[in-house]
């Protein structure tokens, strides 16, 4: 019951790290993959993933809508893209992405670890599968993003 504190997901993409990073780390472009993430904006006039580089995300889930800010804790071009989430100000959850390269391919992973969440979504996650949510919203994420990268 409740949300697992840590998943991922892997997929093999027909495209080299660099391009699949540029495709991921470019937030704004989020709500095209996501399922779940409907847009996101970079705040405090930042323009691109840096460290420390800050943005927004606009969510939902069924009717349930919510925002949240993020900042980049890693942005390694073509290696390795990552950012933490916040709620009330306390760090939510870190998202990460790995690629690596495989010949002429390149294994792109993105995983999720839980760290914290108010008491009314530790309550809400009685009644919904979270960890079933966030694994079958990877999986349809990177699906996206392997079909833009190939095409």
């Amino acid at each position: 019951m409740g949300a697992a504190t840590t998943g991922a997901e892997s997929i093999r993409i027909a495209a080299p790290p660099q391009h699949v990073y540029d495709l991921i780390a470019d937030v704004t472009r989020m709500g095209e993959w996501s399922p779940e993430c409907r847009r996101c904006e970079w705040l405090d006039g930042a323009t691109g993933p840096t460290v420390g580089s800050r943005f927004e995300g606009h969510n939902r889930v069924g009717p349930y809508k919510w925002s949240t800010t993020a900042t980049v804790v890693v942005a390694e071009p073509g290696r390795d893209f990552a950012f933490t989430t916040f709620v009330r100000g306390r760090e939510s959850t870190r998202w990460r992405y790995t690629f690596e390269p495989a010949g002429s391919e390149t294994v792109v992973t993105e995983s999720y670890e839980f760290i914290w969440a108010p008491a009314y979504v530790r309550f809400s996650e009685l009644f919904i599968n979270r960890d079933k949510q966030l694994h079958t919203g990877m999986r349809k994420t990177l699906e996206r993003v392997k079909a833009v990268a190939e095409a």
